[in-house]
This record gives structure tokens, sequence and C-alpha cells, in this order.
């Protein structure tokens, strides 16, 4: 990977936009999410009566001079958020280079909009049939920067097993954002994955990635066929094709298909879905579809 994306321009761009979370997360404490409970910041957010057992220092005693009963002040609760970003590092999503550089920069924007907000990030690795967490979890610039220097170096190949992430043994519930990264021309269960993330309680983005050769085909003529994940020769997914214009408007009208399936399923779950093709550029993606998506802020 060149790295193209990874510039202070880039970056800077990201400087003032923060990821947005539903306040029915609970997360970790420390942080700058507000959720639905009260908690130890300096902002006043309501009163409620004293109860026995309640901490009388919180008694406001101003309230209790005018109205002869005491009353506890109440204060918002600010939560610290972990964004786990999803990588397919199959040899599908290598097979263009703009495409796998895409999809890295996606997965790095979201990790530093997250740690300049005070999140924790991490970065999971799927190829192979297995996951990988090579930079452990993230909190902070210095370590965020430490991590990409790396990211750069990451190579795709093999196939992608998305059942390798309900293998997971510490991922947290209610803690915030899963963000699976994919162009999802795979015929392996990828509906697991997501359904494990609801399961843990998470808020969800599938995002799909498409290098432009496959949204809008320009091959014509006599072609062979291989599969870039399957065995090699004599491999049953390997074909001989004469394409035609005409077969490749069907191509078109089966990946609409194929994106609207995807889409309906994750609108039956309540994740987002957002599909993208390497022509957009990142900063179209970020601004306008992420923020309708109500993802940043």
């Amino acid at each position: 990977m060149k790295g193209i994306y990874f510039t202070d321009d880039f970056f800077d761009r990201l400087e003032r936009l923060a990821l947005n979370f539903p306040t029915t997360l609970t997360g970790y404490f420390g942080g700058k999410h507000r959720i639905n409970k009260y908690g130890q910041t300096i902002e006043f957010a309501d009163f409620r009566q004293y109860q026995p057992g309640d901490d009388i220092r919180r008694i406001d005693w101003n309230l209790y001079a005018r109205l002869g009963k005491h009353f506890l002040k109440l204060y918002t609760d600010e939560r610290q958020m972990h964004i786990r970003i999803y990588i397919d590092c199959s040899a599908s999503v290598g097979f263009y280079s703009d495409k796998a550089e895409y999809a890295l920069a996606l997965a790095v924007a979201f990790g530093y909009m997250a740690v300049r907000n005070n999140d924790k990030v991490s970065f999971h690795l799927l190829k192979d049939g297995n996951q990988s967490d090579p930079f452990g979890l993230i909190v902070g610039k210095n370590s965020f920067f430490s991590a990409v220097g790396k990211v750069k170096d990451i190579t795709f190949s093999g196939e992608t097993d998305f059942s390798a992430i309900s293998k997971i043994s510490d991922m947290g519930s209610n803690d915030g954002l899963s963000v699976l990264i994919s162009d999802f021309l795979t015929d392996n269960s990828w509906q697991k994955a997501v359904d494990y993330f609801l399961f843990k309680k998470q808020q969800v983005l599938v995002c799909q990635v498409l290098g432009k050769e496959e949204v809008s085909p320009s091959y014509s003529g006599k072609f062979d066929l291989v599969d870039c994940e399957g065995t090699g020769k004599g491999d049953t997914r390997n074909v001989q094709l004469s394409i035609t214009r005409a077969m490749t408007e069907a191509y078109k009208k089966e990946l609409e298909k194929y994106k609207e399936e995807i889409k309906k399923f994750c609108i039956s779950r309540d994740a987002a879905f957002l599909s993208v093709g390497t022509d957009i550029p990142i900063d179209k993606i970020i601004y306008r579809e992420l923020m309708n998506l109500e993802l940043v802020k």
C-alpha cells in the first residue's frame, strides 16, 4: 500500500468531525459522548427528590430553603466508546490496488475521528479464515499514528471467513460501533457477523467498497475469468466468456440487485449500510453519506 490518503491534509479535513452514537449505549467512563444516564460531569441536567441512601452532599440546599423539601442535583454522564473496525483483507478486496487503498483509508478515517474525540479504536484484519488484531487497543493520537504507519503495509490474499468474528472472546457489549468493510463479493456468510455485532448490542455500519471496474466494467470480447480467491487451474468458479454489451448491462443490474439485498438486510437489523465506489472522493463519503446516515456530526 502506498498510503496516498494518509497525509496531513487528509487528517486535517477530519479534525472537526466526530462519530455520533446512540444515547442508549453505555460505553466506558471518561469520554465525551452523552448517554441516557446521570453521572458526575459538571453540567447540570435535572433534579429529583431525595431518597434514603442518597448522597446528602448532592442535596440542593438553596432549593430546600425555598420549598422545604430535599432534592438532589443531577448531572449529565459522558462516556468513552470503542470503535472496532473489521477489514476484509481477502484477495478480492486487494485485486485492485485503489480499492484496497480506499478500504484502508475509510478504516483510518473512522479511527482518527474516534481517537480525536477520546474514544478507543481497534483494527481487526480478516484473512485466510482468521482474524487478527495487530495493533491492539489504540487510545490517543500518538498510538493511532504509530498504528497508521503499519496499516500501509497490510497485505491482501486468500479468502475471508466472517465467522471468525464470532470467535473474538473479549468483544464488549453495548459499548460502541462495529464497522465491517468489505466488497461482500463472496459466498461466505457475512450476515452472521452482523447478527453477532447486534447480539453484542453494538451500533453497526456495513460498508461495501467496490472498484471502478466492478461498478462499471469496460471489458468486451473473449476473456478467461479467473477467481482470484480460487484454487487456480480447474477451479469450477473459473469460466470462459465472450463479454457483450448486453452481458455488461445485465451484470450492472445484478450488482444493483445485490446491493439492494444487502441494504434490505441491514435495514431489517437496524444497521447502517453504505456502498461506495473508489471513484467517489473520500471527503464526499464522510461529509455527505456518513452525515446522512447520522454516523458523523
